[in-house]
């Protein structure tokens, strides 16, 4: 900056924490340096979706939608003006140049962790199953289901389901995409309708799952792809936009999902807050998507949160800081498709959840937690203690869901391919959003029925206003494709020594009397604490829950130091 004497660093406009913390270094720094004409600054910019300020506007996309905002036209290249300029750029970093400074910066434990972020839940529990039943060394039936062959593709990444290139290269194969429904003899098109077919899981599913990538990197921008859709929509319907609907699936997907990106963006800007400094939200972006979690505490033992189904990050508003208080800290995820993170056009499923976990506790948290679920929450918990159980230190079920069977019942894992959604589960879905938004409140007060009153007015608006995001119906979807048949006992075999359940037995969802008789018979060596408390404890009695976590902690961190210390001891005895 002071040998060009440059006054202005040109910056685009970012929502994700990280990057945020980076622009935070490069101001402090630029504060510090003088150069003649001025003190040097960042200067934000961003291509506009929409010519409004965001931070103005509703958090309610109901209320949002209302106001119907025109979005704003792409500049084209050839109406940029040209300039004339000599400039010495220098000498450019080069792949090996880019590779070795990441190779010289890793964190810790980086290339180990990374190694544990290349198979998903549904192989690892697969090859499990597998092999139990081949050893016979557990008594669980598992039945294999095999796995297709995946296709050859020009495509980039090693699986080749991902349009890359550049912008020319990214527009050229949307418009093959918009034009699906005719046809084509050109090779490169059809190669992008093959692709397309065999990524339309579920209806619109092929847009996000081509051109995500392209526009996480920028290579195109969410109104360019929307202006393309456009104007060819027009170009079929003789220049008008029937009120009705789009004529192709292809161009709806495609406006769709970009009109859905850009309000999670808005929705993300709009949420970086600060909590008088006891705790923060912050944003994460996870395979393109954005996911907004809480982190409270500066020392302790890590400690991350998961909620239950339709829940959001804050339902353990009075865990997060009631944790952190007391030595630890704490992170409070919102899952994919839940409360304010992205709800994407994708197959939702358990172990969908799992990897997002494993990818958060890797990337973010950077070390073993302790990991607390909450209903599917604590299924998705379990799921992960299971798989990579490196990861974790102790979990903690709270009313979790799943189920506890006897050892020789024959099981199946269903891969996510096969859960195809179809017209049933899509009226289903619908049916069931309008049901809960009309009686939301009726029922999740059902859920506290020792002490109603937490069941208040912020949680209920918070729920409601979740229920009007672009995608809600899609995630109600995963409804009817949930695969929770691991049984638990199973799911909890290896790490038995380090799990507690609360279980609250005024459970409205389910029988718990039923639930811990069956734990206490085949899951021996688990910790359960009985309360009084409905199907979210952690809300309706936090202090109470707040302090079985802590004590449960601090016996686990105990054990842990001890054995670590005896290690030591032996080491220098055998020397």
């Amino acid at each position: 900056m002071e040998q060009v004497k440059a006054t202005c660093v040109f910056a685009e406009q970012e929502v994700e924490h990280e990057l945020l913390f980076v622009m935070d270094v490069v101001n402090k720094h630029l504060k510090s340096m003088k150069v003649p004409q001025d003190i040097p600054r960042i200067e934000l910019w961003k291509t506009p979706f929409y010519d409004v300020k965001v931070q103005t506007l509703a958090s309610s996309y109901d209320d949002f939608e209302k106001l119907r905002l025109q979005v704003t036209t792409p500049l084209q290249l050839s109406t940029l003006p040209g300039a004339e300029m000599e400039l010495d750029w220098g000498n450019l970093p080069g792949y090996d140049d880019i590779k070795g400074f990441m190779a010289n910066n890793r964190r810790k434990s980086q290339d180990d962790w990374n190694m544990i972020k290349e198979t998903s839940a549904e192989t690892l529990l697969g090859r499990e199953m597998l092999k139990s039943r081949e050893s016979g060394e557990r008594s669980y039936g598992f039945r294999q289901i095999k796995s297709e062959e995946s296709n050859k593709s020009v495509f980039v990444t090693q699986k080749g389901n991902v349009v890359g290139g550049g912008t020319y290269s990214v527009l050229n194969a949307l418009s093959a995409y918009l034009r699906y429904l005719e046809g084509t003899a050109r090779d490169d098109w059809q190669e992008v309708h093959d692709k397309l077919r065999a990524s339309e899981n579920r209806n619109g599913a092929s847009f996000n799952a081509l051109f995500g990538s392209a526009l996480s990197l920028g290579i195109i921008s969410r109104r360019r792809v929307h202006y393309e859709a456009i104007k060819y929509e027009k170009e079929r319907k003789a220049g008008f936009l029937s009120p009705f609907g789009y004529s192709a699936a292809t161009i709806a997907a495609a406006v769709e999902a970009v009109c859905s990106k850009e309000w999670y963006w808005i929705l993300a800007l709009r949420n970086q807050i600060n909590n008088d400094g006891k705790q923060s939200t912050r944003i994460w972006r996870w395979n393109g998507f954005l996911i907004q979690y809480t982190v409270a505490g500066e020392d302790g033992p890590a400690v991350l949160l998961v909620h239950g189904f339709g829940a959001f990050g804050e339902h353990y508003r009075d865990n997060i800081y009631g944790l952190s208080s007391t030595g630890h800290r704490v992170w409070a995820i919102t899952l994919l498709g839940f409360g304010k993170s992205e709800k994407p056009n994708i197959v939702y499923t358990e172990l969908l959840w799992a990897d997002l976990l494993r990818d958060f506790i890797v990337d973010v948290v950077g070390e073993p937690v302790h990991l607390v679920g909450n209903s599917i929450g604590g299924y998705i918990v379990a799921i992960v203690a299971r798989v990579w159980n490196v990861l974790i230190k102790s979990i903690v079920l709270i009313n979790s869901a799943g189920n506890v069977i006897p050892r020789n019942t024959s099981m199946s894992l269903s891969r996510q391919s096969d859960r195809k959604t179809s017209v049933a589960t899509w009226l289903g879905s619908r049916i069931i959003l309008f049901y809960l938004r009309l009686r939301i409140q009726e029922l999740v007060k059902q859920c506290y029925p020792t002490k109603i009153e937490r069941a208040d007015d912020w949680l209920i608006n918070e729920m409601l206003r979740a229920s009007y995001d672009p995608g809600v119906p899609v995630v109600l979807e995963s409804i009817f494709s949930f695969n929770l048949s691991i049984p638990l006992n199973y799911l909890l075999e290896d790490v038995k020594e380090n799990v507690i359940i609360i279980q609250g037995m005024k459970d409205p969802i389910s029988d718990s009397n039923a639930t811990v008789a069956m734990l206490k018979e085949h899951c021996d060596g688990v910790i359960i604490k009985k309360i009084d408390a409905g199907h979210c404890p952690h809300d309706e009695v936090p202090e109470l829950v707040n302090s079985i976590i802590c004590d449960w902690i601090h016996r686990v961190e105990s054990n842990i130091l001890a054995g670590f210390s005896e290690l030591i001891m032996n080491t220098l005895v055998t020397q």
